[in-house]
């Protein structure tokens, strides 16, 4: 009918359980886990179901279906025939983390091992659109990959430790998972959010990190030092005015929603 349609399968792993026993109950040859060699054949044919479509018949339409498929491996063991015959699959992986989620860190998408093979097939669009994008999401994603580096350092010696470009970094990285990646979809500004203003956002947040590690490092050598616990005392209320740029709804999504 010319719709785009989203769907959910939750969860492809018991499918693959039922299959298990099936394949057991039929007396065939059992692969890795006693799974059927044909497992991953089977998940193929499902998921290559997915893609963009012309609808036969007038007026001419086109529609696309996109299978979001979750898998539950036992313990969390992505070594799991299904979660590597899955991997092997796909395009795009969105691995949940359990320490997120007890955080009440939602979606619990660690950003770390999480990744999608269209990066390079988007950045096309990216620039003729969003010229910035693509160098501010590789600067976010160095920064948050710099603070899981430097994780271990502050558990062992204390963050006070360390240098002040590495204090910014920890912060920086705080301020894009708990005000950029940590989404309610409940509220309205975070139920729908326009491509422009989360380029904004993460604009003003890598802007402010350039910044702030540039002056502690031109005036590393100095006698006036320019130290992380002084910027965050001056600059305290650009630093609020930037984690609060995601409850700013814009007046276009205003009206979509209905608010006036």
């Amino acid at each position: 009918m010319g719709y785009n349609v989203s769907m959910m399968a939750d969860s492809t792993s018991r499918w693959a359980e039922a299959l298990r026993e099936i394949s057991g109950r039929l007396a065939e040859m059992p692969a890795d886990s006693g799974y059927p060699a044909y497992l991953g054949a089977r998940l193929a044919s499902f998921y290559e179901r997915a893609g963009r479509v012309k609808c036969l018949g007038n007026p001419e339409r086109e529609g696309s279906v996109s299978i979001v498929g979750a898998v539950s491996p036992p313990g969390g063991d992505f070594s799991d025939p299904v979660t590597s015959a899955t991997l092997g699959i796909v395009q795009v992986f969105w691995g949940l983390d359990k320490k997120l989620a007890q955080r009440k860190h939602f979606p619990s998408v660690n950003w770390l091992i999480s990744y999608s093979k269209y990066t390079r097939a988007l950045d096309e669009y990216y620039d003729k659109h969003f010229q910035e994008f693509v160098p501010l999401r590789t600067k976010a994603k160095e920064i948050l990959q710099e603070e899981e580096d430097l994780a271990e350092i502050v558990q062992l010696v204390g963050k006070a430790s360390l240098a002040e470009t590495d204090k910014i970094t920890l912060e920086v990285a705080k301020l894009i998972k708990d005000d950029f990646l940590q989404q309610n979809g409940y509220t309205p500004y975070d139920r729908f959010c326009p491509f422009y203003k989360t380029v904004g956002i993460l604009s003003n947040m890598i802007a402010f990190y350039d910044l702030a590690r540039h002056a502690v490092e031109t005036t590393a050598q100095s006698d006036n030092k320019i130290t992380w616990a002084q910027i965050r005392e001056h600059m305290g209320e650009i630093l609020y005015r930037i984690s609060s740029m995601k409850f700013k709804v814009p007046f276009a999504q205003i009206l979509m929603l209905g608010f006036l």
